[in-house]
C-alpha cells in the first residue's frame, strides 16, 4: 500500500473515525483504525463492535492495499506532523512508513484480515432530511436520553415515522423531550426504531449546519446507518418496548403561563449558584399574576429572583431539579415558550407559545418541603 494525501484532510478523517475505535479491547485490531487505499481515495474505519464510522478522503494512490494502525498513536503522529502532504507506505511485514516534510515515522501495523467487517443493513428503507435539521433534532432531545442500563431501550431515542413526519423522543424517567419535522421518504415500511444515544452523540458531531445537504438514514432489521457526505455511521438498533410517551403526557392543564425562555433561564441560573453536586436542592417556582418567583435554599444560603410572565398561576408552587428544567428550556427552539401546569406534583409541559408546534418537553417536579 502506498498513498499520499493532505495532512489536514487526513487528520480530520482520523479524528472522525477514531471516536468509534475501542479504547481497550481483547481484540487488538479494534483499538486501531482500518486504512484502505483505493485508486483515488482512502477509507478510514473505526469500529467497537457496537458503533462504527467509515469516512473517505481524496488521495494520490500509487499502490492499493489495507492495514490496521493503532488509533491513538496514528492520531497523535498525524496531528503533530507539519502542514504538508503526508506519504504512507506499507510492506508485506506490516511495517508502516509515514513521512511528511522532514519528519519520518516507522511503526508496526496489524493485518487488515484481523479487522471485523462493519455490519451491513439488510434492506434499504431510508428517510432523508437536511443535515442541519437532523443535527438540531438530535441536540434538542439527546439530553433526555437515559444512562440507566437497567432499561436499555431508554438509553436510546425513539424515531417514529408517520404521515410524512419524523418524531424523535427521548425519556429518562424524569423528563421527556420531543421534536418533529416533515421529511422526505422512499417507499418504506419504516414505522419506529430506537437509536442508541452513543451513536446519536457521534452523528451530531459529524453533521454539519448545512441546509442544502441531506443526511440519509437507512433502517434494517438489526442495524441503522447515517450517511453524511463521505462518512457513514453504522449502529445497532436497540430492541425492546419503548414507553408509550403519548399516554405519559398530561392531556389537560389548569394553568397556562407564557414567558421569554431567556428570562426564566437567567433567573434559574442565578439561584442555582448555591446549588452543586454536593449541595443539592430543588429550585422553587411560584407563579403569581404576571410574575414568576424563583428561589432556592441550601446549607450555603438562600437565593431569590423573579421574572415577568404572562398569565396567573394563582400562587402555584412547584419544585424542579435545576439542571433538568434548564436543559429543557435551553433546548427549546423558540424564544417564547408556554408552560402548562396543573399542580405542584404533576408534570410541567413546555411547548411553543401557540401550544402547537414542532417541540414539546415534559419535566417532572420535585416534592418541596415546607419552609419556615
Amino acid at each position: 500500500m502506498k498513498f499520499s494525501c493532505e495532512k489536514s484532510l487526513l487528520q480530520s478523517a482520523i479524528s472522525t473515525a477514531m471516536r468509534t475505535a475501542a479504547t481497550k479491547s481483547v481484540i487488538p485490531s479494534l483499538e486501531g483504525l482500518l486504512i484502505e487505499a483505493m485508486p483515488d481515495k482512502v477509507f478510514i474505519t473505526g469500529f467497537d463492535l457496537k458503533t462504527g464510522i467509515k469516512t473517505a478522503l481524496p488521495s494520490d494512490t500509487a499502490e492499493t492495499g489495507s492495514i490496521v494502525i493503532n488509533s491513538r498513536l496514528f492520531g497523535e503522529i498525524i496531528r503533530k506532523l507539519p502542514d504538508d502532504v503526508v506519504n504512507i507506505e506499507t510492506d508485506d511485514n506490516m511495517a508502516v512508513n509515514i513521512t511528511c516534510g522532514m519528519s519520518r515515522f516507522d511503526i508496526i501495523g496489524i493485518s487488515a484480515d484481523d479487522y471485523p467487517d462493519l455490519p451491513s443493513v439488510d434492506y434499504d428503507n431510508s428517510i432523508y432530511l437536511p443535515e442541519k435539521t437532523m443535527k438540531e433534532m438530535i441536540s434538542q432531545t439527546i439530553f433526555a436520553v437515559s444512562d440507566n442500563e437497567a432499561r436499555p431501550i431508554h438509553t436510546g431515542a425513539l424515531f417514529e415515522v408517520e404521515n410524512g413526519e419524523l418524531t424523535v423522543v427521548a425519556i429518562d424517567g424524569y423528563r421527556l423531550a420531543l421534536r418533529k419535522e416533515k421529511i422526505s421518504l422512499d417507499e418504506t415500511n419504516i414505522k419506529t426504531f430506537v437509536v442508541p444515544g452513543v451513536a446519536l452523540n457521534e452523528a451530531e458531531r459529524i453533521l454539519s449546519d448545512s441546509d442544502s445537504d441531506d443526511v440519509k438514514v437507512t433502517v434494517g432489521s438489526k442495524h441503522i446507518t447515517f450517511t453524511i457526505g463521505t462518512t457513514t455511521l453504522v449502529t445497532r438498533r436497540l430492541e425492546g418496548e419503548f414507553l408509550n410517551y403519548r399516554n405519559a403526557l398530561p392531556q389537560t392543564c389548569k394553568y397556562t403561563i407564557t414567558a421569554e425562555k431567556r428570562d426564566i433561564i437567567t433567573s434559574v441560573d442565578r439561584v442555582s449558584l448555591i446549588i452543586s453536586d454536593r449541595v443539592k436542592s430543588p429550585v422553587r417556582f411560584r407563579f403569581e399574576d404576571g410574575k414568576l418567583k424563583v428561589a432556592a435554599t441550601t446549607p450555603l444560603g438562600r437565593a431569590n429572583d423573579e421574572c415577568p410572565v404572562q398569565g396567573d398561576g394563582e400562587g402555584l408552587e412547584i419544585g424542579f431539579n435545576n439542571k433538568y428544567i434548564l436543559d429543557a428550556l435551553r433546548a427549546a427552539p423558540a424564544d417564547t415558550v408556554r408552560l402548562e401546569l396543573s399542580s405542584g406534583v404533576s408534570p410541567c409541559l413546555i411547548k411553543p407559545e401557540s401550544g402547537e408546534g414542532n417541540f414539546l418537553y415534559m419535566v417532572l417536579p420535585v416534592r418541596l418541603k415546607n419552609e419556615g
